[in-house]
């Protein structure tokens, strides 16, 4: 059931990323409407693979520790660990972690996985404004020339 939970969650997290590099926005909006609206799809999607993640690590924690806090193994909470895994997700998804909660066996290279897209999503974000202002650019030129 564990694995079922962690693939739906992983493929959710796969298909809203593609469809976020993917996704062609509408050409004649406004400018400043266009770059919030890539804003606001961004902060949704660092919100979801970050829930996503931290699902991910606790339903690991289920099995067997995963996480450890402070250098220690201690029983803790259902609530406990689902929070732990939830910050421990955003600390590495946005900062590559504090150093107080450290992942142990196969959940650094889910930590690995999650710090890349942590620096790969903001270089998508970049790089769609880029094409958004050439593709805006490139119409003015061909909207002028038809003239």
């Amino acid at each position: 059931m564990q694995y079922i939970v962690i693939m739906l969650v992983s493929s959710t997290m796969l298909i809203s990323i593609w469809q976020y590099v993917t996704f062609q926005y509408r050409q004649k909006a406004h400018r400043l409407r266009i770059s919030f609206e890539l804003f606001y799809t961004l902060i949704i999607i660092y919100t979801l693979v970050i829930i996503g993640f931290g699902i991910i690590y606790f339903m690991l924690s289920l099995y067997g520790e995963v996480l450890i806090e402070t250098g220690q193994i201690y029983p803790v909470s259902i609530s406990t660990s689902l929070f732990r895994s939830i910050y421990f997700s955003a600390v590495t998804m946005l900062t590559i972690g504090y150093g107080d909660i450290v992942p142990i066996e196969a959940a650094r290279l889910i930590a690995v996985i999650q710090a890349l897209l942590g620096y790969l999503l903001p270089t998508t974000f970049v790089l769609k404004l880029v094409q958004l202002n050439m593709e805006r650019e490139l119409n003015k030129y061909r909207h002028s020339n038809k003239r």
